[in-house]
C-alpha cells in the first residue's frame, strides 16, 4: 500500500534541467608584424635665453633716470639708463686742461733743445747742458702722452654714463631706482636683457638612460639617425606644441657630479617670442628607430605571477599562454623584445576571458595605433650641427 501511494509522488517529479553550455569567448586578435618603428624620447626641459646680458654701471655715480619700460622689448643701441654726466664732464675738462699744460711744456722743452744743440756743437755749452735739454724734452713728451691718456679715460667714463642695450631682447625690471648712487663694484647691476630669438631648451640625460640606450644599440634594438641629427619638438605647459622644430647644438661632455646627468641643449627659432626664458616644457627628441620591432597594444599584455604573458591563437582558434619580455611603452602600445615572432596572432580584446585550449570566437582584428601614425610635420630650423650623442656614440 505504501508503494502504491508513493508512485504518484515519483511520477510528479521532473528531471533537473542541465546548465546550458557556455559559448566560445569572443575576442579580437592582431597579427604580429616586424617593422622599423620611429621612437621619440621625452624629457623635462627648461627654456633659456640664448644670450643673457647683464646691464651694469661701469662707473660710480648717481643714476639720473631709467629710460626704458620694464618688461618691454629693447633694441640694440637703445639707451636704458642715464647717469649724472656733470662730474664726468668736469673731469674731462680738467684732463683737457692738464693736456694743454703738458703740450705747452713740451713746446718750451723742444725750443730749448733747439737752442742748446748748435751751442753744444760749438763747445759753447757743456755736454751736460745738452743732455739735460734732451732729457727735459723727452720728459715733456712723456707727460703729454700721459695727459692724453687721462683725456681718453675721462671721455670713456663720460660715455659710460649713457648705458645702452647691446642687443635686441626682452628687458627685466630695474635693480636700481632713479637717484640711487651706484658703484661699479658693489651695486653696478642695473637689469638684464634676454635675447628671445633663437631660444635654447635645456634638458638632462641620466647615466642610466645613456647606458640603456647603448645596450639597446649594441643589441640591435635601437638605431640613431645618421650623424645623430635628432629633431626636437617642445610641448608647452598647456599641452600645445610649439610650432617650430629645433635641433641639438650642444651636449656637455661631462656628467654632473651632483645629479649624475649631463646637459643637452636644443636651439629653436623663436621670432614671435612665444618661448620665454625659464619656462618648464617637455622636450621630445625624435629621429631614433627601433628596427624590426614588434608592437602590441598594452591591453593585450597580462601580468602573471612571475612575468608578463599574452595569449597566442593557433590555427585551431585555440589559445596558448606565451611568456613575453616587454620593453618600453610607445603610446598605447608595448614593445615586445622577446617571446613573439612575425605572423603569430595574439588576443587583444577579451584576453581576460580566455582559457587555454578552449576554442575562441574571433570577432575582429585590430592593429596598433603606431602602425597608422605618421611622424608629425612641422617647420624645420636651419640645418643642425652634429649631435655629439646624448645616448651613446
Amino acid at each position: 500500500m505504501l508503494l502504491v501511494a508513493a508512485l504518484p509522488l515519483f511520477s510528479g517529479c521532473k528531471k533537473p534541467a542541465e546548465a546550458p553550455a557556455m559559448g566560445a569567448p569572443e575576442v579580437t586578435v592582431m597579427t604580429v608584424l616586424n617593422r622599423d618603428t620611429p621612437v621619440t624620447f621625452e624629457f623635462t626641459a627648461q627654456t633659456q635665453s640664448s644670450h643673457e646680458v647683464q646691464i651694469r654701471a661701469r662707473v660710480d655715480g648717481f643714476l639720473d633716470k631709467r629710460t626704458y619700460i620694464e618688461g618691454q622689448l629693447v633694441k640694440a643701441g637703445q639707451t636704458m639708463f642715464q647717469m649724472d654726466r656733470k662730474p664726468f664732464e668736469a673731469a674731462l675738462e680738467t684732463a683737457k686742461g692738464q693736456l694743454a699744460q703738458q703740450q705747452a711744456r713740451l713746446q718750451v722743452a723742444r725750443a730749448n733743445l733747439a737752442r742748446v744743440r748748435p751751442l753744444a756743437a760749438q763747445n759753447a755749452l757743456s755736454k751736460k747742458d745738452l743732455d739735460d735739454a734732451i732729457g727735459n724734452e723727452q720728459q715733456a713728451a712723456a707727460a703729454v702722452l700721459a695727459a692724453q691718456g687721462q683725456v681718453e679715460t675721462a671721455q670713456l667714463n663720460l660715455s659710460y654714463t649713457t648705458i645702452i642695450s647691446p642687443l635686441n631682447g626682452l628687458s627685466s625690471f630695474a635693480r636700481q631706482q632713479d637717484g640711487s648712487y651706484v658703484t661699479a663694484a658693489a651695486t653696478g647691476l642695473l637689469t638684464y636683457v634676454y635675447q628671445l630669438d633663437p631660444m635654447w631648451v635645456n634638458f638632462s640625460v641620466s647615466e642610466n638612460e645613456l647606458l640603456r640606450y647603448r645596450d639597446q644599440i649594441n643589441a640591435g634594438q635601437l638605431r640613431f639617425p645618421k650623424d645623430n641629427e635628432f629633431v626636437v619638438s617642445v610641448v608647452l605647459a598647456d599641452g600645445s606644441v610649439f610650432p617650430n622644430l629645433g635641433h641639438i647644438n650642444f651636449t656637455n661632455p661631462a656628467f654632473s657630479t651632483e645629479t649624475g646627468t649631463f646637459l643637452v641643449r636644443a636651439v629653436f627659432a623663436n621670432p614671435k617670442g612665444t618661448l620665454r626664458p625659464g619656462q618648464f616644457v617637455r622636450a621630445r627628441v625624435a629621429g631614433a628607430i627601433r628596427p624590426n620591432s614588434i608592437l602590441v597594444p598594452q591591453r593585450a599584455v597580462l601580468q602573471g605571477a612571475k612575468s608578463h604573458f599574452v595569449w597566442v591563437v593557433g590555427k585551431d582558434a585555440k589559445a596558448q599562454q606565451r611568456v613575453v619580455e616587454v620593453g618600453d611603452w610607445h603610446g598605447d602600445d608595448w614593445f615586445i623584445t622577446d617571446g613573439l615572432k612575425a605572423g603569430e596572432r595574439v588576443v587583444v580584446d577579451g584576453a581576460v576571458r580566455v582559457v587555454a585550449n578552449v576554442p575562441l570566437k574571433i570577432v575582429g582584428s585590430v592593429t596598433t595605433k603606431s602602425a597608422a601614425t605618421k611622424p608629425a610635420a612641422g617647420k624645420q630650423t636651419p640645418a643642425s650641427p652634429k649631435y655629439g650623442s646624448a645616448a651613446g656614440q
